[in-house]
């Protein structure tokens, strides 16, 4: 049977792209830059939103009563653009525009230069462009980015006689009045809601234990905070997040990513049960011969019962036999005698059914070698070490299909 040769387009030049291709990319980009009108989804829960509004409505109305009781009838006590930071305040507590800094700074620096220039460009449209663009670059410069402050500038323009009679006093009441009065609502409803306001941004990594100049073990490899850094100010905008709240954000995703590649590996499913354990009482020789004849670096100090009390490790018995007086951070007895004498009491731990993958930071970057495993009650039920962390990894990755290719 003969098969007929199928035909191919002529190949076109690089330079010489045919006409429905152009108009075909063209369309892709139009398509492209028309999806950036679509309102993106949000990702607030339906109780955050709820809180929102109820946050807004709660801030609207005790500034407005705080507000006509501090100033009375005069005219106006009651400036618009607080509805624009009662958004921000109960609806993104989060947003850097929103921290107290940028409500009160924001808004009274922006209230200055409105009338500046009212007082030196007079009552236009055009005096107030100038005063809305002078209060972005103070804001800028300043660091109280504040998006009602540019309102606030158009405002202090074109308010009316009653505004221009208030003159330089306007930035003071209402406007700083009606700022501090939605801060202080702000900061008792959304601590009420246990929201994090003023919000800070996650704790930093614990120093380098070692006290060396090199970088934290997760730091080494991956995504680094220099590289957030370099990349934010190639992208040269400013962007509603902070960077430290970015890297929280990428390193949860990281985790929680790890759990489903490897599963979800708990603490339980790694420790040691049988224990070693002494009593706070216990002769420090005896507990010498154990950490010797058994091989291993730590023990665990429990009181009468199970319940963890502290840790006596290898490094305790070096620390206070070298060097005694300069122990820092705890007294320690120059002649210990019992358990008590020398354990650490300031004891990390961990719960059985925390995923491993929460040990990694315990073990790489606060330099720990040991995390006594309790329940609730406080009672040790097992031993995690470093040793642990590296085998279970080990057999995750050597259980993972190869890669396809």
């Amino acid at each position: 049977m003969l098969f007929e040769s199928p035909s191919y387009p002529e190949k076109l030049p690089v330079n010489d792209v045919a006409p429905e291709s152009r108009s075909g990319g063209a369309t892709a980009r139009l398509l492209s830059w028309l999806r950036g009108f679509w309102p993106a989804p949000l990702n607030a829960s339906g109780r955050e939103r709820i809180v929102g509004c109820l946050g807004a409505l709660l801030g609207l109305l005790s500034t407005e009563w705080i507000s006509h009781l501090a100033l009375g009838e005069s005219n106006p006590w009651f400036v618009a653009p607080m509805g624009a930071s009662a958004v921000l305040l109960f609806a993104v507590p989060a947003s850097p525009l929103a921290q107290p800094w940028s409500i009160i700074g924001g808004n009274f620096v922006s209230a200055l230069i409105g009338v500046c220039c009212a007082q030196w460009l007079g009552h236009s449209g055009v005096a107030g462009a100038v005063a809305v663009a002078l209060a972005v670059g103070a804001m800028f410069q300043l660091r109280c980015l504040h998006p009602p402050g540019g309102a606030v500038a158009l405002t202090s323009v074109l308010g009316g006689p009653a505004v221009d009679a208030m003159g330089y006093g306007f930035a003071l009441w209402p406007v700083a009045v009606n700022s501090a009065c939605m801060l202080l609502t702000a900061l008792a409803f959304n601590n009420l809601w246990r929201r994090r306001y003023p919000h800070r941004p996650a704790p930093l990594p614990p120093p380098q234990p070692h006290g060396t100049a090199d970088r934290p073990p997760s730091e080494r490899v991956g995504i680094t905070h220099e590289d957030f850094d370099a990349v934010l100010k190639e992208h040269s905008e400013q962007l509603d997040i902070g960077i430290e709240d970015l890297e929280d954000l990428l390193h949860a995703v990281e985790r929680r990513a790890y759990r489903r590649r490897f599963g979800e590996i708990r603490c339980a499913d790694l420790m040691s049960r049988d224990l070693l354990t002494v009593t706070p009482t216990l002769p420090l020789g005896e507990a010498w011969e154990m950490l010797v004849s058994h091989h291993i670096k730590a023990l665990p100090v429990v009181d009468g019962g199970r319940r963890l009390v502290g840790i006596l490790s290898l490094h305790d018995f070096l620390v206070s036999r070298s060097a005694p007086s300069e122990a820092q951070g705890r007294q320690v007895d120059t002649h210990p005698q019992i358990v008590a004498d020398l354990m650490s009491t300031d004891v990390v731990t961990v719960r059985p059914e925390q995923p491993i993958v929460d040990t990694v930071p315990l073990f790489s970057d606060a330099g720990l070698h040991h995390l006594p495993v309790v329940d609730a009650a406080h009672e040790v039920v097992g031993m995690l070490t470093q040793s642990d962390l590296v085998a279970a990894l080990f057999r995750s990755a050597l259980e993972q299909p190869p890669p396809a290719g």
